[in-house]
C-alpha cells in the first residue's frame, strides 16, 4: 500500500534537552509539499557537529532531530520535483545548491543557506525542529529538492553516506579549498573522520610529507594507513606544537588544516605555516560566540588563512561525482568506518565518539 501523500509514523532520535541522551520516539513525518522530497533513511553517520549541538557549542532550538550525514531511498516527491523520483538512491545535502543565487553561480563558492526550514515532524503532539534541512536521525525525513542529490544506483549506502559530510568536508578542504600542490608539506590537526579525509586529499594531491597531529596516539596507525607520513603528539614536547612543526618542516609547512574546532589549535595551525606563503584552512567548527585575537602581521607577511564548509564542493553537482569516483575505487571509505550499529543504539554511538574510540560510527535503519 502506497504511503505517498500520507503522514508516516516512524522512529526518530529526538533531542529534548541539551547534554542529555537522545530519546527514541515515534514521530509523524508530513508528506512532501511542492519541491520537497521524502526519503527513507538507510544509513547515517555520527558526526562531531551533531555532538556540538548536544553540548551547546552549536546553538539550535529544541526539541530537534539532528543528523546530516546520510544516504537513503526516495519514498515520495512533492509537486514540481524533477531531479529525483521514488526509488532513487540519494544523499541529503546539509549545504543546499539552488543553482540560481550569486553564491551558487560563483565558481569558488558553495555556502548557500536558507533562512528557515519547514517544521515537518510532530512528536507527542509537539512540533519537532529540523536540523540543517536534513534531520537524518529519523527513519523518514523530508528535504527540499535543492538539498538532495541522486547517486549511483549500485552504491552501498552504508558507506557512501560519509560523502554527505565527513569525507567530502575533509577531502575537499585539501584538493579544492587549499589546492594542495605536488611535493608539498602538510600538517593536519585532528585525526577523526574528517581529519583522515583531509590526509586522503593531501595524498591524492601529491603532497610529499603529511604530518598528522593528535594527542590520541591510538589514531596514528590509521592515519598512516590513509597516507600520513609521520605522526606527532603535542604532549610529547615542552615547546608549542607550532614551533615543533616549523622545526621539523624546515621553516614552516606549506599547508595546514585545523580539523578539531578549538581556537588554540586554529592559531597553532596558522602559526606552523611558512610565513611567506603558507596556507592554513579552518575545517573544524568553532565553539559558538568565541573569537580569536591575533596580530595582523601574521597575515601581512604572506600567509593565507581560509575556511570552508563541505570542502568547498557545490553539493548537488559534486556529490554524485564523488560517489561515482568511490565506485571506481579512486578513494576508500572503509578505513573511516570503525563501528556499525543499529539506529536504536545511537547513544552508544555518541559515547564511542566522545571517548575517542571511534572514527566514524554508521547507524543503520
Amino acid at each position: 500500500m502506497s504511503t505517498a501523500g500520507k503522514v508516516i509514523k516512524c522512529k526518530a532520535a529526538v533531542l529534548w534537552e541539551l547534554k542529555k541522551p537522545f530519546s527514541i520516539e515515534e514521530v509523524e513525518v508530513a508528506p512532501p509539499k511542492a519541491h520537497e522530497v521524502r526519503i527513507k533513511m538507510v544509513a547515517t553517520g555520527i558526526c562531531r557537529s551533531d555532538d556540538h549541538v548536544v553540548n551547546g557549542f552549536l546553538v539550535t532550538r529544541l526539541p530537534v532531530i539532528l543528523g546530516h550525514e546520510a544516504a537513503g531511498i526516495v519514498e515520495s516527491v512533492g509537486e514540481g520535483v524533477t531531479t529525483v523520483r521514488p526509488g532513487d538512491k540519494v544523499i541529503p545535502l546539509f549545504v543546499p545548491q539552488c543553482g540560481k543565487c550569486n553564491i551558487c553561480k560563483h565558481p569558488e563558492a558553495n555556502l548557500f543557506m536558507r533562512l528557515s526550514y519547514t517544521l515537518l515532524f510532530t512528536c507527542r503532539g509537539k512540533p519537532i525542529r529540523h536540523f540543517l534541512g536534513t534531520s537524518t536521525f529519523s527513519q523518514y525525513t523530508v528535504v527540499d529538492e535543492m538539498s538532495v542529490a541522486k547517486i549511483h544506483a549500485d552504491s552501498p549506502l552504508e558507506k557512501v553516506c560519509l560523502i554527505g559530510c565527513g569525507f567530502s568536508t575533509g577531502y575537499g578542504s585539501a584538493v579544492k579549498v587549499a589546492k594542495v600542490t605536488q611535493g608539498s608539506t602538510c600538517a593536519v590537526f585532528g585525526l577523526g573522520g574528517v581529519g583522515l579525509s583531509v590526509i586522503m586529499g593531501c595524498k591524492a594531491a601529491g603532497a610529499a610529507r603529511i604530518i598528522a597531529v593528535d594527542i590520541n596516539k591510538d589514531k596514528f596507525a590509521r592515519a598512516k594507513q590513509v597516507g600520513a607520513t609521520e605522526c606527532i603528539n603535542p604532549q610529547d614536547y615542552e615547546k608549542p606544537i607550532e614551533e615543533v612543526l616549523r622545526e621539523v618542516s624546515g621553516g614552516g609547512v606549506d599547508f595546514s588544516f585545523e580539523v578539531i574546532g578549538r581556537l588554540d589549535t586554529m592559531m597553532s595551525a596558522l602559526l606552523c605555516c611558512q610565513e611567506a606563503y603558507g596556507v592554513s584552512i579552518i575545517v573544524g567548527v568553532p565553539p559558538n560566540a568565541q573569537n580569536i585575537s591575533m596580530n595582523p602581521m601574521l597575515l601581512l607577511t604572506g600567509r593565507t588563512w581560509k575556511g570552508a564548509v563541505f570542502g568547498g564542493f557545490k553539493s548537488k553537482e559534486s556529490v554524485p561525482k564523488l560517489v561515482t569516483d568511490f565506485m571506481a575505487k579512486k578513494f576508500p571509505l572503509d578505513q573511516l568506518i570503525t563501528h556499525v550499529l543499529p539506529f536504536e543504539k545511537i547513544n552508544e554511538g555518541f559515547d564511542l565518539l566522545r571517548s575517542g574510540k571511534s572514527v566514524r560510527t554508521i547507524l543503520t535503519f
